[in-house]
């Protein structure tokens, strides 16, 4: 079992970054990061939050670093 909650946490760390107006370069290594701390420990609703920040370019290009891309198909 995956763990969704991380959906969750994700996404109140992106926002954070969002409105203290980090910039695309910081964003994109933090979130990185993150996303990849939260793959170790088995998350499973990746897609849920990258669908929430296609809008970003950063945080779109932390989620392909880490092999999660969206299907726009």
């Amino acid at each position: 079992m995956g763990w969704g909650s991380a959906y969750s946490l994700f996404n109140t760390v992106a926002d954070a970054l969002i409105e203290a107006a980090a910039s695309d370069e910081v964003k994109e290594k933090a979130l990185t990061k993150v996303i990849a701390g939260l793959q170790q420990e088995d998350w499973d609703t990746e897609l849920d939050s990258l669908q929430s920040y296609l809008d970003d370019p950063a945080i779109v290009r932390a989620f392909a670093n880490n092999d999660i891309h969206w299907d726009a198909d």
